[in-house]
């Protein structure tokens, strides 16, 4: 059985799309379409803008999304049995799986990335990568430590990423270290994704969710939130919701599509990190990234 799996923030690129948008029609149609609705070109700092213009999450987010989902649009014989995607990336794994339609996906995406950077500036805040150590190693830890600190991202089998108050994973990375930790490194990224600290963006997402229509999909989405398979529509929702203050469970996630079946991983969007973290679970496992072809 094919499984989808698509990126999230960190996967961004100057250039992205760009090839897509001169080559394919329908692909240029989407991505004026998605010009028309954020309000400005965003695929000029997509395709010409500079690494700063990039990072920003109310840009970040929507770019890689429209990349993801205008590249699996393209592809010929897209049949999933099965999608995920990494935190953002769930956004456009409800799109290939028909729950979202492309433009209510991109406005919730919008309006995810815009609440997510206000909260970011509500108060200073950061994430770590931790290598080297077992994850309950790192819960315990982080548990131990007054101020905010969580485990945020399950990525592979010793490799997990902290979030909270920039005292919180300071402190968490000095005494990870000296647990034992081959790396810790703090991130340069704009807040505490995947933490309590995101709770006001959730609850603003939370509203946009519930007023969007999300249907009945044609193959299961295994979400962050619980690495479970889902095809009802409520469920989905509350678990996009959830996502926002809970931990990314990458890990768990592509262990169950596994055990539900997957033969291989094909990755749709910016960049190669999912495939490398897929391997990370299991060496045997055949993964490979969707091609950019013409329309």
């Amino acid at each position: 059985m094919k499984a989808y799996v698509f990126p999230g923030q960190g996967a961004q690129f100057v250039g992205m799309g760009k090839e897509l948008y001169e080559n394919s029609a329908l692909a240029k149609a989407m991505f004026e379409k998605a010009n028309e609705i954020i309000g400005f070109r965003i695929t000029d700092l997509m395709f010409n803008g500079t690494d700063e213009d990039l990072k920003q999450t109310k840009v970040t987010q929507p770019a890689i999304f429209l990349h993801s989902v205008i590249l699996g649009s393209v592809l010929p014989d897209f049949k999933p049995g099965m999608v995920a995607g990494h935190s953002l990336g769930e956004f456009s794994a409800l799109v290939m799986n028909k729950t979202l339609s492309f433009e209510d996906a991109f406005r919730l995406v919008i309006a995810r990335a815009n609440a997510m950077q206000k909260a970011c500036e509500l108060a200073p805040s950061t994430m770590a990568a931790i290598l080297g150590l077992a994850d309950n190693v790192v819960e315990e830890i982080c548990a131990s430590i007054p101020e905010v600190v969580v485990a945020a991202n399950y990525n592979c089998p010793g490799q997990l990423v902290i979030s909270g108050s920039i005292a919180g994973v300071q402190i968490a990375c000095e005494k990870l270290t000296a647990a034992g930790a081959k790396r810790a490194l703090m991130l340069n990224v704009g807040g505490a994704f995947h933490s309590p600290l995101m709770e006001p963006a959730r609850v603003e997402l939370a509203a946009a969710i519930h007023a969007t229509n999300f249907a009945n999909p044609i193959c299961p989405i295994y979400q962050n939130i619980n690495a479970q398979a889902t095809i009802d529509p409520n469920q989905i929702k509350d678990n996009l919701i959830l996502q926002l203050t809970g931990a990314v469970r990458w890990t768990q996630t592509i262990e169950a599509m596994i055990a539900g079946g997957a033969s291989s991983f094909t990755e749709v969007g910016p960049g190669t990190v999912l495939q490398g973290l897929v391997k990370k679970v299991d060496r045997q496992m055949p993964t490979a990234s969707a091609s950019i072809l013409t329309a």
